[in-house]
């Protein structure tokens, strides 16, 4: 793995349905609903495919407009998400691209959307040059990120076109529910859990790991080459909160052939490892390999199978924390689609911003 990972591999999409994300409205989706701004799914172009309003094309976008102005999408993400990287995808718009593209962000203290010109909107990106079928990845700047969360985007074309698929990587700051009875999954995307390091990803990403749902496909989880020599592949998480853990689940949902031979988990308290001031691109904590406990020891994995397990049954003596960080250890790789890592929040969070 290279010391700078770019931040569209190091930090999760959450301008996508699954982890809540929604198009509100636009002002314009004549030949592209707005809808496919946020999906999933890699952009694809279909030779020869109309609809009653012309060639169909997988993303937004709006009719040629006559007037001055600019056209715009709306979108509510799923949480408060510190962005640290957008993509303003244009890949087969080619001669219908937008000239150039503004991003801002809000976050009310109530939740609202602001209305369309309101103060309360910041600029994340400003005036990117759009080009043809390209990706459009743009670090944000310390001064855009230390805005803080935004929950409300607003994407402007300048002046119309199409683009295929809108990213933003960053952090959620979605502070979990604390109490005595609170349980939760610790490393959930959507709880400020995040990738610190993998070994390798070479099939698929580990910020997989930390979704919601099980995975859609084989593609929809972190998967390594093919291990020729001694070893075994490991990825670390950090936690959405310090927390004690309760219960782990593996899912290796869709890997049948490729599941790993056995999975382990330990746990640690790293405040080093937190990403608390860095910027996009700057490397990434080294991992200690000292201090960690061990709460899941390699154990069997099953294909395509969802496994669960209560630590006070498997003979753990150190899951009761407080916790940071986990690794995942695959022996000696494969894929898996989900980690949980379910437990009850202590008082004091790992970081600011949601580690």
């Amino acid at each position: 793995m290279s010391e700078t990972w770019p931040f569209w591999r190091r930090y999760l999409n959450f301008a996508q349905p699954a982890l809540g994300a929604r198009v509100l409205s636009c002002s314009d989706d004549f030949f592209g609903a707005a809808e496919r701004l946020i999906e999933r799914t890699e952009p694809v172009f279909i030779p020869g495919k109309y609809d009653d309003h012309g060639k169909w094309m997988d993303g937004w976008e709006s009719r040629r407009r006559r007037q001055g102005d600019r056209d715009w999408c709306l979108i509510e993400l799923g949480a408060p998400v510190l962005v640290l990287g957008v993509d303003i995808d244009t890949s087969h718009f080619n001669g219908n691209q937008p000239q150039a593209a503004t991003l801002c962000g809000a976050l009310r203290p109530d939740g609202s959307l602001p209305e369309l010109d309101a103060t309360d909107w910041r600029p994340l990106v400003e005036n990117v040059t759009l080009g043809p079928s390209a990706h459009h990845r743009v670090a944000l700047d310390g001064d855009a990120a230390a805005g803080g969360p935004v929950r409300h985007l607003r994407l402007e074309i300048f002046p119309d076109g199409g683009v295929a698929r809108l990213r933003v990587y960053g952090l959620a700051c979605l502070p979990p529910e604390r109490g005595p009875a609170t349980h939760i999954d610790l490393a959930a995307a959507l709880h400020g859990g995040h990738v610190v390091a993998a070994s390798d990803e070479h099939f698929g990403s580990a910020t997989n790991l930390l979704q919601p749902g099980r995975g859609v496909d084989m593609g929809d989880g972190w998967e390594t080459a093919r291990r020729r020599g001694p070893g075994y592949d490991w990825s670390v998480i950090a936690l959405g909160c310090v927390g004690s853990i309760e219960k782990v689940v593996l899912d290796t949902a869709h890997f049948k052939g490729n599941y790993p031979h056995l999975c382990g988990v330990q746990a640690a308290l790293h405040p080093d490892l937190t990403e608390a001031g860095l910027e996009p691109g700057d490397p990434r904590p080294e991992v200690p390999l000292e201090g960690w406990s061990e709460i899941l020891p390699p154990t069997p994995m099953q294909p395509d199978h969802e496994h669960a397990f209560e630590l006070r049954d498997t003979g753990s003596t150190g899951s009761s924390g407080p916790f940071s960080h986990v690794r995942l250890i695959m022996v000696p790789d494969g894929g898996v689609s989900r980690l949980r890592v379910l437990g009850r929040p202590h008082e004091a969070p790992a970081a600011e911003t949601g580690s």
